[in-house]
């Protein structure tokens, strides 16, 4: 699904044992919640770019976090015109994982340029706390 016009990323949703996701308020955009993501790449497969980009905004490690899914298809978020501009990317198609915490009393280091908060919440207050653009493809994942 990757190609010209779409950059590919993953996404990482952290879960413990209740359900809920580890939600991170970006640093850039107070108010505004997201999970870990970022662009894959070159060489790099989709999941060790999840381990990177997870490891690099939150801290979280092997020692705290274990992969123990991915969703089965690439997942398109179509950029805003705003966004887009003039440019010839017009958005990013993700491959999410699934990552479970050892210890549900872990804690996050938010890594201070992308996010500057967190906290465990429910799927669905996520979704509803996404930049708009950003809704359809988390409500598709988290709520599918």
């Amino acid at each position: 699904m990757p190609g010209h016009h779409f950059r590919a990323g993953v996404v990482a949703v952290v879960r413990r044992s209740d359900g809920r996701v580890l939600a991170f308020e970006r640093a850039d955009r107070p108010g505004e919640w997201q999970l870990p993501q970022g662009g894959i790449e070159l060489g790099e497969t989709p999941a060790q770019a999840a381990w990177r980009e997870l490891e690099e905004e939150s801290g979280l490690t092997p020692a705290e976090v274990e992969l123990v899914g991915e969703h089965p298809q690439w997942v398109p978020m179509p950029w805003p015109p705003e966004i887009v501009g003039d440019g010839p990317r017009l958005g990013q198609v993700h491959r999410w994982f699934e990552f479970r915490v050892r210890d549900d009393d872990v804690e996050p280091k938010p890594d201070g340029r992308e996010f500057r908060a967190w906290r465990w919440v429910e799927p669905a207050w996520l979704v509803e706390h996404v930049v708009a653009f950003r809704r359809p493809s988390y409500a598709q994942v988290l709520r599918g």
